[in-house]
């Protein structure tokens, strides 16, 4: 499945500061750009720390090599949304630097960026679904899922051979970027997950 990568969201203008640079121009930055924190680079743009608007509150030092948090919590730009989101929340951090192949600075993502992945139109989420997860992925006709969307959220309805395959479209479509949530009302023929075809669960019921 294709997912959307963080060099495709990032802000590749990015406002940096070096270890010399002063607790007073840091200040600066964050105030003129109107942002929460500057990357520290060395000279080969490498992302040896990271000051923020906290760090400048909570300390006095006199130059950024003092004040920032390092090391640095980075991401690649190859990486997906995704996953950027699940390090930010882990780290409890508001921005990560991107970086390349060679750990040097190319842009800056953060959590209002991330945030954009779920603005997708509710007609692209479904193509998605319909091409990545139905027809690549599982190999399904595709008139044996219906798939609506609204505002993010999917439905999905039918009726498909095993249990097993209906587990796995779930979790394929909840793992399809701009997806908010997945509404699961499919049933199936066969309880596979119970290795027996003739026992009825609540989820093997026909809509």
């Amino acid at each position: 499945m294709k997912h959307m990568k963080v060099g495709g969201l990032m802000t590749d203008d990015v406002i940096s500061a070096v270890p010399a640079t002063s607790f007073r121009e840091v200040a600066k930055m964050l105030a003129e750009h109107e942002i929460s924190g500057v990357p520290v680079l060395d000279q080969d743009d490498h992302v040896v720390g990271v000051v923020s608007e906290s760090d400048l509150l909570a300390r006095h030092e006199l130059t950024a090599r003092d004040l920032m948090t390092s090391p640095a919590v980075t991401v690649h730009a190859e990486e997906t949304v995704a996953d950027a989101a699940r390090l930010m929340v882990r780290r409890g951090v508001e921005r990560l630097p991107v970086v390349d192949e060679e750990e040097r600075l190319v842009g800056i993502v953060t959590r209002r960026d991330l945030l954009c992945v779920y603005l997708r139109p509710d007609a692209e989420i479904r193509r998605r679904i319909r091409e990545d997860v139905l027809a690549d992925a599982m190999d399904l006709p595709g008139d044996v899922v219906d798939v609506h969307v609204l505002d993010g959220v999917v439905t999905l309805g039918g009726r498909v051979r095993r249990r097993s395959q209906a587990l796995m479209l779930v979790g394929l479509a909840e793992r399809v970027d701009g997806v908010v949530a997945v509404v699961d009302q499919l049933s199936f023929h066969e309880d596979d997950a119970r290795l027996t075809s003739s026992t009825r669960t609540p989820h093997d019921i026909s809509w």
